[in-house]
């Protein structure tokens, strides 16, 4: 089953301290088991564009599509047998202690 880690920052997490930041072991460990698909950092939310389409118009609107104080820093998509195991490896990533990881399955278009 696919799922995808949403990396969210968190004001309200510990301060991050870079060397406690195993992201290089995590990574290492998730293609050891062969379960990662992709992933990637992502820009900061000022970098965003937000494509919205009303009455056959497409409008474009510099910055996130919320305003919040957290923001998606990044993701990956691995593919494991259930719920259990995609949370063992989210709890693993360096965000779960210095910001969040939301785990949310996919929903393949059948």
């Amino acid at each position: 089953m696919q799922y995808l880690l949403f990396i969210i920052s968190d004001p309200a997490a510990p301060e991050y301290v870079p060397e406690e930041d195993n992201i290089e072991e995590w990574v290492a460990d998730v293609e050891r088991r062969d379960v990662s698909w992709t992933g990637s950092r992502l820009r900061p939310p000022s970098d965003a564009t937000t494509v919205t389409v009303r009455d056959g118009r497409t409008i474009l609107t510099d910055g996130p599509f919320t305003e919040t104080k957290e923001w998606i820093a990044g993701f990956d998509l691995i593919d494991v047998a259930d719920l259990d195991e995609a949370v063992e490896i989210a709890s693993k990533h360096p965000m779960a202690r210095f910001g969040r990881v939301e785990v949310r399955p996919t929903w393949p278009f059948e």
